[in-house]
């Protein structure tokens, strides 16, 4: 059991974080088109779209990397955040068809699957002794309504007392009250009633609607992705935030997109972490993709660090940019690589070559390497504890026979 060591409004932060950051950035000598922003920062003044700009522009990726880092340092020291979960997609058949997405199934595919409450809970048997989340998000099934998924959360619950439940992207929460008829803020009030902890961030691509008009038309606009979460976090039920970046977007959309998240957090403080990730354009029908280059990966997480001033976390999702990227952006701002996982399929269908079996002495390693402190956290952020990995036996050797 995860001992608590400080309050949840603090995510894990160090509560002078301020003081350090002011401190640490005043005894660097930034060069003059990243010194005012590094002013700014001090004061937890929000960078602006301008601001932004000038980060993706400035040419030396190091000294961007190194600003971020020093906001991370500030915050968290040289911790690094994973966890024990699972990912169990519980559907492929999908109502809509979204252009970039090579996980969606229609009713009649050869693959289409959905499972049965039964057939989950069989499955989430396999992982229960190893975790403390199951993250399941899936397509819009066009025949489940809040009552199944109600009935789903609680035979978990009931089951599995110790595991959260986060689950349900914001398309899929407003499908569910279109099918129920209910409201998207009754839908989420009765899902946490059954056992939902807190809602990913999945599906807020880039919150642009003519961007989304192209590349996930159907979905929910950007105003209702907002919404959604706005209502979550009123009714108790804390929640991450994405954006999907390299399709077919301007750098101004990703800016506007995290200036939208910190807008809302201002007022709710209901968003624990950011994630940003790559298109992965294997097996997608989306070819004006712009694709992101590893540079271009580890910038991004960096502005999102220095941009998204009011967001605890950056996580560095290595399901979907690998472990050695993952790595390096502990360096560049993320101070989060998710968890054990052990079973995903959305991003390994579009492309995704990250391990599912690491276990936590494998994630300890890798945050290791990149020469910080392995800090197991709990979904909602707000339990910690050192993790220190298992002794290893030594080798029985046997004697070398002698003549």
């Amino acid at each position: 059991m995860l001992a608590p060591v400080r309050p949840a409004p603090l995510a894990g932060e160090n509560d002078r974080w301020l003081d350090l950051l002011d401190a640490n950035l005043g005894s660097v000598n930034w060069s003059p088109a990243l010194a005012p922003l590094a002013k700014k920062l001090a004061n937890n003044v929000p960078l602006s779209l301008d601001d932004g700009m000038a980060l993706y522009r400035h040419p030396d990726l190091h000294e961007v990397g190194a600003l971020a880092h020093q906001v991370r340092k500030a915050r968290f020291g040289n911790q690094a955040f994973f966890n024990s979960n699972v990912h169990i997609n519980q559907t492929n058949i999908c109502v809509l068809a979204c252009r970039f997405c090579a996980f969606r199934r229609g009713p009649k595919a050869k693959d289409a699957y959905a499972m049965s409450i039964d057939e989950y809970m069989d499955d989430l048997a396999n992982y229960a002794h190893a975790i403390d989340e199951v993250h399941s998000v899936g397509g819009l099934h066009p025949d489940w309504g809040v009552e199944h998924y109600e009935e789903l959360f609680a035979r978990v619950a009931q089951t599995y007392p110790s595991i959260s439940i986060k689950a349900l992207t914001a398309v899929e929460i407003k499908h569910l009250g279109q099918r129920s008829s209910m409201t998207t803020r009754e839908v989420l009030r009765r899902l946490k009633a059954a056992g939902l902890t807190s809602l990913p961030g999945g599906g807020a691509e880039i919150l642009d609607d003519d961007v989304r008009a192209i590349i996930c038309n159907g979905k929910e606009s950007s105003a209702e992705y907002l919404q959604i979460h706005r209502e979550a976090h009123e009714v108790g039920l804390p929640s991450n935030c994405t954006m999907l970046f390299g399709t077919i977007e301007a750098l101004e959309q990703r800016l506007q997109h995290m200036i939208s998240l910190r807008d809302l957090n201002a007022s709710t403080k209901g968003f624990q972490c950011f994630v940003p990730y790559p298109f992965l354009p294997d097996d997608t029908r989306l070819p004006q993709a712009q694709l992101a280059t590893g540079t271009e990966i580890l910038r991004t997480i960096a502005v999102s660090r220095l941009m998204l001033n009011n967001i605890p976390h950056i996580k560095a999702y290595r399901m979907n940019i690998g472990d050695h990227l993952a790595e390096l952006a502990l360096q560049f701002g993320a101070d989060d690589i998710d968890g054990t996982v052990q079973k995903e399929s959305i991003m390994h269908l579009a492309g995704s070559s990250a391990p599912l079996d690491h276990d936590r002495a494998q994630l300890a390693r890798l945050i290791r390497d990149a020469g910080c402190e392995p800090i197991q956290r709990n979904t909602i952020y707000s339990h910690f504890e050192p993790y220190i990995p298992p002794k290893i036996k030594p080798r029985r050797v046997l004697p070398m026979a002698t003549q």
